[in-house]
């Protein structure tokens, strides 16, 4: 049991997040895409959102600025979060546009909100759950597809209901986490996607 419940934080670790909503999408859509858009898009995702970060983390670990990669002293969040915020940025402008990809574009600006969101968080000395963050996000997301292209992601959100309960259930079972870093984690990943609900679909 202490395996599977581990499992859930490496299988759906924050850093995977946006690479996971955008393939999400792509799964879904009605619409036609390029193949080569495709791949283009989630390798610049994937370079910008889990590479770059892993460099950077070993560059900020260099520095003494963290000790390990749970980050789980709540200052060592602040500049991991500051750079993800960034590069969340690099992403809303240089990847999507908001009239031709008004999706991925408002999906990358919730996530840069719960992000943002998460780095206030850090100033008031309060560690949110990024991994509830992540996953609430994804969850949305999936609700908000669902009735913007009018079908049937029951199943699918089914599914990512369970992980918020199993990713939650991961963290509490390693300590990392309170219920009530859990649960504004959850609200920090959910409410900006539902807000943002308004400007596409």
């Amino acid at each position: 049991m202490k395996i599977f419940l581990k499992a859930a934080s490496y299988i759906f670790h924050p850093l995977l997040m946006p690479v996971l909503g955008t393939i999400l999408y792509f799964s879904v859509t009605p619409r036609y895409l390029e193949p080569e858009l495709m791949r283009a898009n989630l390798f610049a995702i994937a370079i910008i959102t889990i590479f770059i970060p892993i460099v950077v983390f070993f560059l900020l670990k260099n520095l003494a600025v963290v000790e390990t990669i749970y980050l789980r002293d709540v200052k060592e969040r602040k500049f991991p979060l500051m750079i993800q915020c960034i590069l969340l940025l690099l992403i809303i402008k240089m990847i999507f546009d908001p009239y031709e990809d008004p999706e991925l574009y408002y999906f990358f600006v919730g996530i840069l909100f719960s992000a943002f969101s998460a780095l206030v968080m850090v100033l008031f000395k309060f560690k949110v759950s990024l991994h509830q963050i992540g996953v609430a996000g994804i969850l949305m997301f999936l609700v908000g597809l669902s009735a913007h292209f009018k079908i049937n992601l029951l199943v699918t959100i089914s599914f990512f209901l369970f992980v918020n309960g199993w990713v939650a259930s991961s963290r509490l079972n390693s300590d990392s986490h309170s219920y009530k870093e859990l649960g504004i984690g959850l609200l920090l990943g959910a409410i900006p996607q539902l807000i943002l609900f308004n400007l596409w679909l």
